[in-house]
Formats: structure tokens, sequence, C-alpha cells
């Protein structure tokens, strides 16, 4: 096999031209922002628990021995062709088999890397919490040092290089300069063309109008697609860490496009992209000029006495504690609530709880208040770790070693859109809910009371995710346990935080399991379950029909400040 690119293969022009992308990625290295070293990994103090646990074990001479010869049966099985080696994308190109020194360093490596998980997963002395946490750590390293992400060692990057006699080694280095240039020396691989969307143009087209505009968010209504609508309209609160157009993607992708199909009148918040001046905006301040503001606004301007909410991710739990108070306050704007990919009860942090220890959030707080906000940078890069091959390396592979150009794909130039957030907000969130828990147990302080998790009582609506990396599915399940509505209905959709959400009925791609009963554990209520075939959408718009009064002319926009999209959702981190 050859290990890299022969010299006389590639043309005169394209090594000059490499020579030069050389210098230019220097030159954008060299200009890196440092990042505090506590956003970059666990604290020195994890290491070292790691250290000393694992040493403990592996010091063993007779442990060594036996694994180090388990390690070398499986290489040497796999690659004599005794044994199928794991399934693995990465490895599809035929010469990871065919190859005698590439199937030895694909078995070599794969035999590496469940060594390493096996030996933590049986380490003694640890903690489940910091088990689990040495074990996604140690995936980091794993997958960054998988040989597929070097050229010598990438079969298809070496003969596209060959073939094109350069070419495509001279477009991925542009590729990387670009990035590099784009985030000031830090990689961020572009996961979607920024050429093939545009707000406004392709993507949040839906039509409407801005109905109204604080220093906080706009609310948007929709345009009727329909003579008759439900007399009771649905006010919706997207994540503010990303932009709301994830429910108005591509027309035919489009949740929004959908429900204003179905009779519905729609309205939805998009938030004001913070920067340093928003410092000290806090919860409260989100759910008095967020929140109860768009509430009191669609009420005031469709003229009706409640609206249907619906929130999604951390906007939903924000919903939750809002309507929580608002019941104590006998407050009666919301008659039912849907939630999306929600968590109430932190006890179950899912995937994304190995970032939640003080030794991140301890950074996150000083970087924060430093600066005035959390940049989006640092959340989407600790998002696109929690699914790295899938957002990080595969990416890099295709981008900077085949010389691709990034996809046209709505959803990931969305995932690249996103949000700061106020310094004060982020770590209230992140100290009292992701941590102390205090929704689901004492309490979390909020506009002058304690919102509590068991004072959600109107209908309510749940849909969770079943790979959900972000929000785990049955974190989800106990926090609609504990809310104390009478009328409680909990759909579980197949795939992940964002794909089973936006699932569009026309697209039959994902099911999804629903039941009413929810008074019991997550594995039985899902075992009783009706799982059905395509989209959850009509599930809720059967749902919803019955809790949004009678039909009523349609009703336009009567205020119009700017059409929608809106103004705040342009506005770049």
């Amino acid at each position: 096999m050859t290990m890299e690119p022969h010299a006389e293969t590639i043309s005169q022009e394209n090594l000059a031209r490499m020579q030069e992308l050389s210098e230019r990625i220097t030159a954008a290295l060299s200009r890196a922002t440092p990042i505090d070293p506590s956003l970059q990994g666990p604290g020195p103090g994890f290491y070292a628990k790691a250290a000393e646990a694992l040493a403990n074990e592996a010091f063993d001479p007779a442990k060594i021995f036996a694994e180090q010869t388990k390690i070398w049966a499986e290489v040497l099985a796999q690659a004599a062709g005794q044994k199928e080696p794991p399934t693995d994308k990465r490895f599809a190109h035929p010469s990871w088999s065919t190859d005698p020194t590439l199937a030895l360093i694909r078995a070599q490596y794969q035999a590496w890397g469940a060594a390493m998980q096996s030996l933590i997963a049986n380490v003694p002395g640890v903690t489940d919490r910091d088990r689990k946490r040495m074990s996604y750590f140690a995936t980091q390293y794993i997958d960054a040092f998988a040989p597929t992400n070097f050229l010598g060692f990438n079969p298809e990057a070496m003969e596209k290089a060959l073939e094109t006699q350069g070419a495509s080694l001279v477009a991925g280095m542009e590729n990387l300069a670009r990035d590099l240039e784009a985030h000031h020396g830090q990689m961020q691989v572009t996961l979607s063309d920024p050429a093939a969307f545009e707000v406004g143009r392709n993507l949040g087209v839906t039509p409407g109008e801005v109905i109204f505009r604080n220093e906080i968010m706009e609310v948007i209504q929709y345009a009727p697609a329909t003579d008759k609508v439900y007399e009771r309209p649905i006010v919706i609160f997207p994540p503010w860490i990303n932009k709301f157009y994830i429910l108005d993607l591509k027309p035919g992708n489009s949740m929004i496009e959908w429900l204003v199909g179905q009779g519905f009148t729609t309205c939805i918040v998009s938030w004001k992209n913070p920067d340093p001046s928003y410092f000290a905006f806090s919860i409260d301040d989100y759910v008095e000029k967020g929140y109860r503001t768009a509430i009191a606004e669609v009420k005031k301007q469709l003229k009706v006495d409640d609206v249907n909410a619906v929130g999604y991710c951390i906007a939903g739990t924000t919903l939750a504690m809002t309507l929580s108070r608002l019941e104590q306050m006998g407050d009666t704007s919301v008659a039912s609530a849907t939630f999306l990919t929600t968590l109430t009860d932190f006890s179950d942090q899912g995937e994304v709880g190995v970032y939640l220890d003080d030794d991140f959030v301890n950074g996150i707080e000083r970087v924060s208040t430093e600066r005035g906000i959390l940049e989006a940078f640092y959340m989407t890069r600790t998002f696109s770790y929690l699914r790295s091959n899938d957002l990080i390396y595969g990416p890099a592979v295709k981008t900077y070693l085949m010389g691709e150009k990034p996809p046209a794909f709505d959803l990931l130039y969305w995932n690249s859109d996103a949000t700061n957030l106020p310094a004060r907000m982020a770590v209230d969130y992140l100290r009292g809910l992701c941590q102390a828990d205090r929704f689901a147990r004492d309490g979390f302080p909020l506009i002058g009371g304690m919102a509590k998790l068991s004072d959600v009582k109107l209908p309510v609506f749940a849909v969770a995710c079943e790979t959900d990396h972000i929000a785990a599915w049955r974190g989800s399940f106990n926090g609609v346990v504990q809310m104390g509505s009478e009328d409680k209905t909990f759909v579980l959709a197949e795939s992940g935080h964002i794909a089973g959400i936006v699932n569009a009925p026309a697209r039959q791609k994902y099911g999804y399991w629903v039941n009413s009963g929810l008074d019991t554990d997550p594995e039985s209520w899902k075992e009783a379950a009706r799982h059905s075939k395509g989209s959850w959408w009509p599930e809720w718009e059967k749902w919803l029909k019955k809790r949004s009064g009678k039909k009523v002319p349609a009703r336009k926009p009567l205020n119009s400040l700017a059409p929608a999209p809106g103004t705040y959702v342009h506005e770049r981190a």
C-alpha cells in the first residue's frame, strides 16, 4: 500500500498552491484566540483521580499480560480473516479488508479501543458518574486517533489525491484555511454549504409578520392557510441557543407550515442574539419579557382569553417553570402545554452530564462573566463532541482530506447558526437546574416565588426522542410524571434530539410510541405503549384539536413590524 502521495503524482501547480495554503493556515493558527483550559476538558483533579484508579488496576503484571494477549489474539484473528471486525462505517473502504497492512492497523486500533473501555468498565473504586466521564473522555481520545483521520492511513483520501494530482488536497487545505480564519484560529468544521441557504429565501419562508418586538424577542404570527382556523392560537417558544427556524426549515420539512395548514393560528418567538451588554439578563427577564409578554401580546392582538403553549428543549424547561408560577398566581392565560425534548427533572442528565461537573461549569462561569456572554462557539463545540464522529471527524475527513464541498443540508446549516447566552442567565441555568435540580426538588426561585414541578397542572403533551443525546428520554419521562396535571400524554419518537422532532408526515421516516398511562417507570411505559409508523405530528394534531376551541374565520396578522422571519433571526453570533 502507498502510505503517502509521491511528489511526481502531484502537479507542480498544486504543489505551489499547497505551499501557499500552508503559510495561510500557519498564519491563521498563530492568531488563534486562546481558550480557557477549563473549557477544553475536565479539570486536573479528574485526570488525577482517573490516573490513580487506572494505575492501580493496570500495574498488575498478570492483568497486563492477559490484556495484551487478548488484544493481539483479536488483532491476528481479524487480520487473518478468521474473525469479522466490528461494524464501523469509517472503515467501509474495501482496502481496510483487502490490504494486509491496513487490515492489521484497523484490527489493532479497534482492539486497543475496546481494551481501553474494558479497563474503565472494570476498574474498581470509582463512582458510576466518574466511570461514565472516564469512558466518555477516553472515547474522545480513541475517536481522535482513528487512522481514518490521517491522510497517510486513509485509502479513500489517498486514492482521490492521486487521481486528481493533488487537487483534492488543495481544495481540502482551502477548506481548512477558510474555517480557521472564520473561527479565529480554532477549528470548527463547516457542516453545510453556507451558500446553499439563506434565511428568508429558502429557510424560514412560511408567510407571516412580526407583530411585536422588544429587547429580548420578536413575536411572529403566521398568515392563515385555511378559511377557518381554531379559535385558540398556538405560541411556540424555541430554544434560545439556536434560531427558531429549526421549526420552519425548507417547505415540506416545516412544522410551522404544517400547523398553519391544519388550521391552527400559529405564533413563534424569535429570540434576540445577545451581546455583552446583556450580561445581567436573568431567567426572570426571559420569563417576564419573553414568555409572559409574548403570551399577553398574542392574547391582546388576537382577542382571545388564552393560548396553547409549546416549549422546545431548554425553552420547554423554562415554559414549565413559567406555568408553575402562573398556576400559583391564578393566571389562566395558557390552556395547554406541549413539551418537545424537555428536561424538567435533571436527576438523569443524559450524555451531556459529562460536562456538568464543577470543573466545566466553574470555567463557563468565569469566562462568561469576563465576556458578558457565553459565546455560541463553546456550546456548539460541546454538543458536537457528543456526536464527534458525525459532527467533527467525519465531516473533517470529507472536507479537509477529501477536499469535498460541504453538503447542502438545511438541518446542519441551522445547527451552525447558534446564538450567545447572557452570562447571568447561562450560569443560573447550569447551577440551579442542571446541577442542583431545584425545579424538581425544593423549587427554583422565579419572578418573586418558587417554581415547583408539581404545580404544572394544565393538560400536557410531551414528546421525547429515543436516541436523544441532549435530553435523555427517561429523564424527560420522569419529569412529566412529577407534574401535577391529571391530563398527560407522553410520546417517544424514534431518532434523536432534532430528527425525531422535525419529522414531517410526508417523509414517513421515523415512528413513535404513545401512552397516556404514566403511573409507572419508563421501561414499563414503553412496553405498554402503542407503536405507530410515521410522524407523531398527526397524533399531536388530534390532541390539539380537542383543546383549541371552535373554528372561526381565519385571522391575518393585524400588526406588522417586519415580514417573517423578522430581523433578530439574521443576527449572527
